[in-house]
């Protein structure tokens, strides 16, 4: 990378021991650990990435604007919160009011305030992905937020910067989309024509399922037209989630995927589902409709996970789109979404009692609640066969929440009830530095274990291997 002499600044590096504890013997077996399984291809099981931008063997990434930050929520809700508007930041809005589309000026606004994130996992993140991927060797700011502009726009327009030659750079091995239940997944279905079978989607039925989902009758609308037939009837709207679910079975689908505020399960007769599913309808819920209805189809898509086979995912404990106004003038996903304090033992009771204790069943747990791990989550995977931890989710994708998932979940659950990584990004190009960061944190729990007596170095390596590449793979069907 040349620059002028003006821009001359010291030069970048990553620690080759970042995330290592500074005690030599822990540190020296947390190296040895991680050279052991870093080159290990990357298991991909949840996350948001785009599937057109992998379908498409010429499609591009646009501008630096485009790739790191207008569709990345991490980056921008920092920036909201030291007063920079998402206006200025380009993203696009709802309401129709304008936004910034200037790239190379919202790059510039981006850079003058790179410093926000110093310290955070973002800035671990963003200083991997601009040094490891693209060769930028100097750090940010806003005096070179130019010329780096400059050099980044160049590479993204090379093949070898394309998101399918960057797939193949990074070694996943399988990435999994998110996708709503209307998806007619023709992305999907393109890769699979091309027998690129890499790439598989994920049922996301939360649109539709979750009754006080913003524009949740234009979702169902959404719905019909992609079944096309109307869905006036619970028994039809079930019948229709089968059928769905199979679509997406036979596209590679292995997983499905739910969110709501808390993990609240019932079953309800199927004439009260039948009824408030009317009420639905005719936009006259009573109030508690929606939360026993949602926690009535959790119980159904966990039978129909036992019945087809999908592994089935919770993501429990947040409070979506805290931020009306931003909401309001900017849509969902915007960062304004906050941690709630949860509770899932006797939430899920009704559900394990049903179906945790089969063979065939399998479910996943995100929560964000860290009070729950070793209080509930650990001793629920630790105890039903169906049940298996999902990494630290969202906030806690960090080292130091790592380090408190492993710490607080690990002694009780047991690593063989735990379903290794997921990166759970939008921002594709994050993928493995995200992974680097878990590899890195993993390697150094496990040499403490090792310097404190707890495991064999043995153990170490098979638990290594385990926790960056084996338990996503079982965890997800995808062998």
């Amino acid at each position: 990378m040349t620059w002028t002499k003006t821009m001359l600044t010291k030069k970048w590096s990553l620690s080759s021991d970042r995330c290592f504890a500074p005690e030599p013997i822990q540190r020296q077996l947390a190296r040895q650990f991680f050279e052991s399984v870093y080159t290990l291809p990357l298991v991909c099981p949840h996350g948001h990435v785009d599937p057109a931008l992998l379908a498409d063997p010429g499609a591009r990434f646009g501008s630096p604007t485009e790739l790191l930050i207008i569709p990345d929520h991490y980056i921008f809700r920092m920036l909201y919160s030291r007063g920079v508007s998402l206006s200025a930041l380009g993203i696009p809005s709802r309401d129709g009011s304008p936004v910034e589309t200037d790239h190379r000026k919202i790059w510039q606004l981006f850079a003058n305030h790179f410093y926000l994130f110093q310290g955070t996992p973002s800035g671990l993140w963003l200083k991997d992905e601009l040094t490891n991927v693209f060769g930028v060797d100097e750090p940010l700011n806003s005096r070179n937020a130019g010329h780096i502009y400059d050099y980044l726009e160049k590479l993204l327009l090379l093949p070898e910067f394309s998101p399918r030659a960057l797939f193949k750079k990074f070694n996943i091995e399988v990435l999994c989309t998110t996708d709503a239940v209307s998806d007619t997944l023709e992305y999907h279905q393109s890769l699979h024509q091309k027998r690129f079978t890499q790439i598989k989607p994920t049922f996301r039925p939360d649109a539709v399922v979750n009754l006080d989902t913003p524009g949740w009758r234009e979702n169902l609308t959404k719905l019909e037209s992609t079944v096309g037939r109307e869905i006036s009837t619970y028994t039809t709207f079930v019948q229709t989630l089968e059928e769905r679910r199979a679509f997406f079975k036979q596209m590679g689908a292995t997983a499905t995927d739910h969110s709501a505020a808390t993990p609240y399960t019932q079953r309800l007769t199927n004439q009260e589902a039948e009824a408030i599913f009317a009420r639905g309808l005719a936009n006259k819920l009573n109030p508690g409709d929606a939360e026993r209805f949602t926690g009535h189809m959790f119980m159904e898509m966990a039978r129909m996970s036992l019945e087809d086979g999908l592994v089935m995912q919770m993501h429990c404990g947040i409070m979506r789109n805290h931020n009306s106004a931003v909401f309001e003038q900017f849509g969902s996903d915007k960062g304004a979404d906050i941690p709630l304090k949860i509770e899932w033992t006797e939430n899920l009771h009704p559900l394990l009692s049903e179906y945790g204790n089969h063979k065939d069943f399998h479910l996943i747990l995100f929560g964000l609640d860290e009070s729950t791990y070793s209080r509930e989550l650990a001793p629920l995977a630790g105890h039903y066969p169906a049940v298996l931890l999902g990494p630290p989710w969202w906030f806690h994708d960090s080292i130091n929440g790592m380090e408190r998932y492993f710490n607080q979940v690990m002694e009780t659950a047991g690593l063989y009830n735990t379903a290794g990584f997921n990166d759970d990004t939008r921002a594709f190009v994050s993928i493995p530095a995200r992974h680097t960061v878990w590899r890195r944190v993993a390697c150094n729990w496990l040499a403490g274990l090792v310097t404190r007596g707890l495991i064999e170095e043995e153990e170490g390596y098979e638990m290594a291997f385990g926790l960056v590449y084996d338990l996503a793979k079982l965890a997800y069907k995808l062998n």
